[in-house]
């Protein structure tokens, strides 16, 4: 077991009690209207102490101002180093900086906007390359299409995963109320992509469905499925000959006369 060297520094009692001049200090750069009372004096190292105030400034709802001050060896005299506002442990802060292709979301993309895609995308992979997917492979080299890259095996479970848990999954809510029976693997209008992916997912081509000319997966389902029906099915009969019981028969007789009698 280690015990750490590192000391902790100790609080100048002649620092610390340089609150005055810290006050006069930082009242001096901003308005003391903003400035708030004392908090705390904090030890930054040998004769370095660290002055806290509460801060009066609108938006800034938990910072403090703080006003370093030191003093030479064996002097009584403090002299400020810096003032600066830091935030405290409750303040208000704006989040934090994201780069631009960790902030951008499904839909952002624009009629217009461009998306350049970066040379280390995980989600691509040389077009040279051998892939397990031989649909790549096939289209690639007998159509010569000529890309330079392709989807990567990493990107297409990304993909895979994405769709499966999204809108057109098995959990999307016209899923779950649809019949069990009424699954888009089973349905005549479900065209199947080519490739790996074919096993799970393929296309809706009911143009009544609200997935029409979108991936759905093989388990997914909706109320357009291509074996539903209204209602149960009826067997035709052959029809049988009017007969007549002759056996019953009245006799009525009917007088003729003038119209409206």
């Amino acid at each position: 077991m280690t015990r750490s060297t590192a000391r902790a520094a100790r609080l100048d009692s002649v620092c610390a009690k340089a609150v005055d001049v810290a006050y006069a200090a930082l009242t001096d750069a901003v308005d003391p209207a903003e400035v708030g009372e004392h908090l705390q004096a904090v030890a930054e190292g040998d004769r370095l102490v660290t002055h806290l105030f509460g801060c009066h400034l609108a938006g800034y709802q938990g910072w403090r101002w703080a006003v370093t001050v030191t003093r030479v060896s064996r002097s009584r005299q403090v002299t400020v180093c810096e003032t600066v506002l830091l935030p405290g442990p409750d303040a208000l802060l704006a989040p934090g900086w994201l780069p631009w292709h960790d902030r951008l979301q499904p839909g952002d993309l624009g009629v217009g906007d461009l998306l350049p895609t970066s040379f280390d995308d995980d989600r691509l992979a040389p077009g040279y390359l051998q892939s397990d997917d031989p649909a790549v492979e096939e289209v690639s080299w007998e159509l010569g299409l000529g890309r330079s890259r392709v989807m990567s095996r990493e990107g297409r479970a990304d993909t895979a995963q994405r769709w499966y848990d999204g809108e057109h999954g098995p959990q999307a809510p016209i899923s779950v109320a649809a019949p069990d029976t009424a699954r888009c693997g089973a349905c005549g209008f479900y065209l199947m992509l080519a490739g790996a992916l074919r096993q799970a997912f393929g296309v809706c081509g009911n143009v009544y469905a609200p997935d029409d000319g979108r991936v759905v997966s093989v388990d997914h389902g909706c109320g357009a499925h291509s074996e539903t029906l209204t209602g149960p099915a009826v067997t035709p009969v052959d029809e049988l000959p009017t007969v007549y019981d002759d056996g019953e028969v009245e006799t009525v007789t009917v007088r003729s006369g003038p119209a409206g009698d």
